[in-house]
């Protein structure tokens, strides 16, 4: 379930909450309230292990350009063997060769920097998101706990004055 989601049933369970009169307290129930944060727990992972995908999407990539780089660089080695077999065009065979390994190896640079960058970004608002997440969480766990201590703390001073 996507914890964005169960971030706002946990808003929309403190809006639905009881008030406390005359306090800034409202009465949760706890029941559907930990059923929810224990959502959220297992929720966490799932946004992690999309992290851990985008990041072996990258290797996969890398690699692709890796092989990709490495059949050119090949076939430039062939073209610069044939060539070289030709005593007519054997400096112009050379510097053609050099030429593709170059560009080859700027190829691979682009991506892999293209790569990185892209995942780079994803992990940044990944990384963003999460922290909003936990953010919100500590807040709710915060409040309930604020409320909680307020509630435990005015019931004796309400029974003193009755």
């Amino acid at each position: 379930m996507d914890i964005l989601h169960l971030v706002d049933r946990l808003e929309e369970l403190f809006n639905e909450s009881r008030p406390i009169w005359f306090t800034h307290s409202v009465m949760v129930d706890e029941d559907r309230m930990l059923d929810l944060i224990d959502q959220m727990r297992v929720s966490i992972p799932e946004e992690i292990k999309k992290a851990q995908q985008i990041l072996a999407q990258r290797d996969r990539i890398l690699a692709q350009a890796q092989e990709e780089a490495n059949r050119t660089i090949q076939l430039a080695r062939e073209k610069a063997e044939q060539m070289i077999e030709r005593d007519a065009i054997i400096q112009a065979a050379h510097a053609r060769a050099e030429q593709i390994i170059q560009q080859a190896r700027l190829e691979t640079e682009t991506t892999k920097r293209d790569a990185d960058e892209y995942v780079l970004e994803s992990l940044s608002r990944l990384e963003v998101e999460l922290e909003k997440m936990l953010n919100q969480v500590r807040n709710g766990v915060r409040a309930l706990q604020s409320e909680r201590q307020q509630s435990l703390t005015s019931t004796p001073i309400q029974t003193e004055k009755d």
